[in-house]
């Protein structure tokens, strides 16, 4: 019974895994289709979203299974009850991909116009916290997730740039403000991006650490030793 929970145990990994990279390929897709004006890629964002929406599905239902199945230690319940939250913000990081490829569909209706904002630097940033969200779950490693809340501060900082500059755009060169309109939604959903990214990186440090550095919340250092084949967090 052990070995098959491990066994699920590491199943659940490798989904959770693969929806990552779906999320994060959705993002990036996005970030290149405003860049672009790329219809194209924003159809495959349209019809990438039922794969995400469909591993949503089946990653929650392989959770309950594994908790149905025996009770499990400490540090395994903060995985799976880490990976069913992260779960959930990829699905929603897979839904602001969306949002912004419609966004720039609008775009691309309407004559190109240059705007005092550089959302490829931003989606690069947004893209960037996402990857390293994901690859602090890979390696199970809290300082590379304490990176990414660190990286959050910059991505807020280019959004409220982003919405002062083209807030003074739409007032000077009304003929435009749709064009602007659409940056501007593009900003904020890149924007809670990285908020998703963020509550991935804290759900990390919950699983390998068991603490909660939600709300600034300071964060501890135990010392980390193996558990277990899926994970490297401590037992408590």
């Amino acid at each position: 019974m052990r070995t098959r929970f491990q066994q699920g145990l590491d199943d659940l990994r490798q989904k959770l895994l693969r929806m990552g990279g779906l999320a994060e390929q959705a993002v990036d897709r996005a970030r290149q289709a405003y860049v672009d004006r790329d219809l194209t890629r924003c159809q495959m964002i349209l019809e990438g979203e039922t794969l995400i929406n469909a591993a949503e599905r089946e990653i929650d239902e392989a959770a309950f299974d594994l908790l149905a199945m025996q009770q499990p230690m400490a540090v395994d319940l903060r995985f799976i009850l880490a990976v069913t939250k992260i779960n959930s913000d990829l699905e929603r990081v897979g839904d602001q991909a969306v949002n912004i490829a419609e966004r720039v569909m609008d775009m691309t209706e309407l004559p190109a116009v240059d705007l005092p904002i550089d959302i490829a630097r931003m989606g690069a940033a947004v893209s960037a916290m996402v990857r390293r969200a994901l690859e602090s779950f890979i390696e199970g490693k809290a300082e590379l997730a304490q990176a990414v809340l660190e990286m959050d501060n910059v991505v807020d900082r280019m959004k409220d740039d982003a919405f002062i500059q083209l807030v003074k755009t739409m007032n000077q060169r009304p003929e435009i403000v749709r064009q602007a309109l659409d940056a501007l939604l593009i900003a904020r959903n890149l924007e809670r991006v990285a908020d998703h990214a963020t509550n991935i990186a804290e759900d990390v440090i919950f699983w390998v650490q068991g603490s909660d550095v939600r709300h600034n919340a300071p964060i501890e250092h135990p010392e980390p030793p193996a558990v277990g084949e899926t994970s490297r967090p401590t037992q408590a």
